[in-house]
């Protein structure tokens, strides 16, 4: 961040100019004194300039410009983020697009798409790969695509997983407690909306697919619970509970504000040790023409209700809100009307849910209205990009926002916590970590902030996890969170914050579950070609994983018709292989089978595949 230069420093350097003799040019007294009050009035309005930074913050238009359409943007686990335009929003574009912004830099690279990720739903999974859910298939009528990929932050490229059963555009994804994520709603492959729900299992791919007795709307907001449920809170009035073990909806409460909030924004508020983990939920602005009022919902309540928030300074359709480590809220872009620049909300505002007061955060220059984002990066600043009022055209500029905690009274750069070690990188529930720290004695809050998935107004992602820590002679002892459902894994920013709410550059850290003991099961060679009558041999091969020593038991399954086959031995125990015959007779049929090895233990199991060809046995060899 450019950092200004302290107020009072520029004032006495530049007063001295004003009236010390030995200053050479017109910087002399012998200025005429209409001169010296003008310049004296500059002075003051610069100081003021820099000290409402203390009050408000800053915003800033960064240099370069974005090359494409930013409608879907993810903070990856390097700092940098990601955006995917897909078609960008243009029916004939068939060139379609990603990019990666780098903070350091200012840069952005962009590469060529093998389908169309626009207006998709992405989450980032736990091993902090951007997961893309769904796309556009056709325009006008809009369908969605079934096909689903990965953004490799260590290769830059995506790879394609494995497809849904129907396609999903306009859909949200959301990441449980266990680290599967759960696919709602979108406009299918043939139009109408998709009412199935889905659930991907990294390395296992999709659930079959489930009703759930209500469908969301397209883009709908939802939060997941501490209780490991997820809430409905938008955009229409009726906020509903989905119960992720009978997979099915309840209604909680009707929201005060009785039209919908088209476009609105919603956010999961802090859960921290000293409020208990209290699920919060408040939402803003929405509607066409746009409203101003928020509301907040406690979910710990006997009887949940939407209680009537601060208004915002603007009516918002299209906005942002981002959650920032001090647990406040910055709200800002959108429109009175949509996709209406003339009636742009550039006042920007800050949310404290402790007071519970709305307050400025300055203006931004430029229009921010549909497919506008805005996502927390991992210096504490905010990235502000995009807005595209009509197809075929967007706002390329890109803005920066640094909020009142960065900045002293007088306007100077704040003294920021360090981080200096986190050790270790990847933490358990319930664990106890540590962070190095030189401020050790003056932290009195950290809180672990999930990277950002944005798009369409909502962040599928943003989370703020508050950790109780005790403090030693430069370290913190940290507790990490209870479990998956308040804090669920993968990738999140350490801040440590100071008494004056300053915080520390955020930390990478990766959340995850205690490692599961767990096996893996292959068998070789793929294929076996075998006369019938005759006998084969295949080796399956057990690897434990996580301190794996159970025993596993061995089947087979797809054999032919007059076909035995045994296992020696019949279990394994922890690593180690077993030799599976398989005995044809001659009245197997001749042809090639598909066999499904399985090794099981306990409630867990595992297969492999292999094939069987079956061959007649070849004619005898007629002597001359």
């Amino acid at each position: 961040m450019e950092e200004p230069m302290p107020v009072r420093a520029r004032k006495r350097d530049f007063v001295q100019k004003l009236f010390d003799d030995s200053t050479p040019g017109p910087f002399r007294v012998h200025a005429a004194p209409a001169v010296i009050v003008a310049l004296l009035c500059l002075v003051l309005s610069a100081a003021q300039m820099f000290a409402q930074a203390s009050l408000v913050g800053q915003w800033q238009t960064l240099p370069a410009t974005m090359p494409i359409n930013p409608v879907h943007v993810a903070l990856l686990r390097t700092g940098k983020i990601l955006v995917v335009s897909g078609s960008g929003n243009v029916a004939s574009n068939t060139n379609y697009q990603a990019g990666v912004w780098d903070p350091a830099t200012g840069t952005v690279t962009t590469q060529p798409l093998a389908w169309d990720m626009f207006c998709n739903g992405m989450v980032i999974l736990s091993d902090g790969r951007p997961f893309v859910v769904g796309g556009t298939l056709a325009y006008d009528p809009f369908h969605g695509y079934a096909k689903t990929a990965a953004y490799d932050p260590s290769t830059g490229q995506f790879n394609d997983l494995q497809t849904m059963a129907h396609g999903r555009w306009y859909p949200t994804v959301t990441t449980l407690g266990d680290g599967t994520v759960m696919a709602f709603s979108g406009l299918n492959e043939s139009g109408p909306t998709n009412t199935a729900v889905e659930i991907y299992t990294m390395g296992s791919g999709w659930s079959p697919e489930f009703p759930s007795g209500w469908t969301p709307p397209l883009y709908p907001r939802l939060h997941l619970l501490p209780n490991g449920n997820v809430f409905y809170s938008g955009p229409t009035n009726r906020s509903m509970m989905f119960d992720t073990g009978t997979h099915l909806w309840s209604f909680v409460a009707a929201t005060n504000y009785a039209s919908g909030r088209t476009y609105g924004s919603s956010v999961l508020l802090p859960l921290t040790p000293a409020n208990g983990y209290r699920p919060r939920i408040m939402i803003f602005g929405g509607g066409n023409p746009a409203t101003a009022t928020t509301e907040v919902i406690d979910l710990s309540a006997a009887v949940p209700a939407w209680q009537m928030g601060p208004p915002m300074s603007q009516p918002r359709i299209e906005m942002n809100a981002v959650l920032l480590p001090t647990g406040k809220v910055l709200t800002l872009g959108g429109s009175t009307n949509d996709e209406d620049a003339t009636t742009a909300s550039l006042n920007a505002d800050l949310f404290d849910a402790d007071g519970g007061s709305m307050t400025s955060a300055g203006q931004n220059v430029f229009p921010r209205l549909y497919h506008s984002v805005a996502i927390l990066l991992p210096d504490a600043r905010v990235w502000v990009a995009g807005g595209n009022p009509q197809r075929g055209t967007y706002e390329p500029h890109m803005e920066i926002y640094s909020p009142a905690y960065l900045f002293a009274p007088d306007g100077s750069p704040a003294a920021r916590p360090t981080i200096s070690n986190v050790s270790p990188g990847v933490i358990s529930y319930g664990s106890t970590f540590q962070v190095q720290t030189p401020d050790a004695a003056s932290i009195t809050s950290a809180v672990l902030m999930r990277a950002g998935a944005v798009t369409h107004a909502f962040d599928m992602e943003q989370r703020v996890v508050g950790v109780s820590f005790t403090a030693g002679s430069g370290v913190l002892n940290v507790t990490a969170p209870p479990n998956g459902n308040t804090a669920p894994p993968g990738y999140y920013l350490l801040f440590l914050l100071n008494a004056a709410g300053v915080p520390s550059v955020g930390a990478f850290v990766q959340v995850s579950a205690a490692a599961q003991q767990d096996f893996s099961l292959s068998a070789n060679p793929a294929t076996q070609t075998v006369v019938a009558g005759m006998s084969t041999t295949y080796t399956v091969n057990v690897s434990p994983a996580a301190g794996f020593s159970g025993s596993v038991t061995m089947s087979v399954s797809g054999l032919p018709a007059g076909t035995t086959a045994s296992f020696s031995p019949q279990a394994v125990s922890g690593a180690g292989s077993s030799t599976l015959t398989v005995s044809t007779s001659l009245l197997t049929p001749l042809g090639n089978y598909p066999l499904t090895i399985t090794g099981v233990s306990g409630g867990t199991s595992h297969s492999a595949n292999v094939n069987l060809m079956v061959i007649g046995a070849p004619p005898p060899l007629i002597g001359n």
